[in-house]
């Protein structure tokens, strides 16, 4: 009997321990700094978390056909820059299509290696992290990028203005995550990416043509990416060309807090907002207690190793390995 009562509890903390523990933490933070549950400060990091839900949508869609992509931190450096440079030499209006363009040539690209070439995602978006971060650095001529005249350009719009009292990223956050949501759950290429990473042999036996969902995912990451592209240039009208550098550990620990599994084949996309949200106040409430920023490093690591052995023991129905 008690044997039975303790494997029903690590069952419990097996699908639900994240949730747990992120009750815990915000308790805890609560109890420890009275703004923390203030209105200005939920509605400050969720517009803070905004970039990263959007680049994280997009890295479900991978992770969930059973793949990885580690370029994302680069490539939201190479469309960041982009778009800032090329808007003071033909415009806002014909700079955002372009750079949307130039980052989902670059998802093209890894989705043709990963999908149609079979390549390990592993090796392929770890490849591409320092082959982007150097086309980034080429294209910028190793210098940071400014919007010229800051005050007289509607650029700013995306990242900086609200609509109804809502700021426009969490707007695009939110649309974003309807209609992927959408696409994954209701549509048969949601069914396909799941089939895909559930068992990728057995669903090409099927006629599920994986080569083409692969690419697909990491064409709407890449899309995600430009989007975050977007909202952190007009954020600031000026970026440095290593914006993105080290995003890629965040948006990765994002997905697994939200349960999509590294092997593939499950996940959602309402699940990755949660995750998404569960790191921003994580991090919000260790400022907010006095800690340093860079404190938030540690943590991150912390929350994906236990991110990854509480879906791993998910699958296995136990907290501790059988063998143990």
């Amino acid at each position: 009997m008690a044997d039975d009562k303790m494997k029903a509890i690590g069952s419990v903390l097996a699908r639900q321990g994240i949730l747990i523990a992120f009750a815990i933490f915000m308790v805890g933070f609560a109890l420890a700094n009275n703004r923390f549950l203030g209105l200005d400060n939920i509605l400050g990091v969720v517009r803070s978390s905004a970039i990263l839900g959007v680049i994280a949508l997009g890295v479900t869609f991978v992770v969930i056909s059973g793949n990885l992509d580690l370029s994302v931190g680069s490539m939201m450096s190479f469309s960041t820059i982009v778009v800032l440079d090329l808007h003071d030499k033909i415009g806002p209006e014909l700079a955002i299509p372009v750079m949307f363009a130039m980052t989902m040539a670059l998802g093209a690209v890894i989705g043709f290696l990963v999908g149609y070439l079979k390549l390990n995602s592993l090796i392929v978006t770890l490849g591409m992290l320092s082959a982007i971060h150097g086309l980034t650095l080429t294209y910028s001529g190793g210098k940071n990028m400014d919007i010229a005249d800051k005050q007289n350009t509607w650029f700013g719009f995306f990242g900086q203005e609200a609509v109804l009292g809502v700021p426009v990223p969490v707007l695009i956050f939110g649309l974003l995550a309807v209609l992927l949501s959408m696409l994954l759950g209701k549509t048969p290429f949601g069914r396909k990416t799941y089939a895909v990473g559930g068992n990728g042999i057995a669903a090409t036996f099927s006629g599920v043509p994986r080569a083409r969902v692969v690419f697909m995912c990491y064409l709407i990451s890449s899309f995600c990416v430009a989007t975050a592209g977007l909202l952190q240039a007009s954020r600031s009208l000026g970026s440095q060309n290593t914006v993105g550098q080290g995003l890629e550990l965040d948006v990765l620990a994002a997905v697994i807090l939200g349960g999509a599994s590294l092997m593939g084949g499950s996940g959602t996309v309402f699940k990755t907002v949660i995750g998404v949200l569960i790191l921003g106040f994580i991090q919000n409430g260790l400022l907010l207690v006095g800690l340093q920023f860079y404190v938030q490093y540690v943590v991150t690591w912390v929350i994906i190793i236990l991110a990854v052995w509480l879906d791993i023991a998910a699958k296995r129905g136990r907290l501790l390995s059988p063998i143990a």
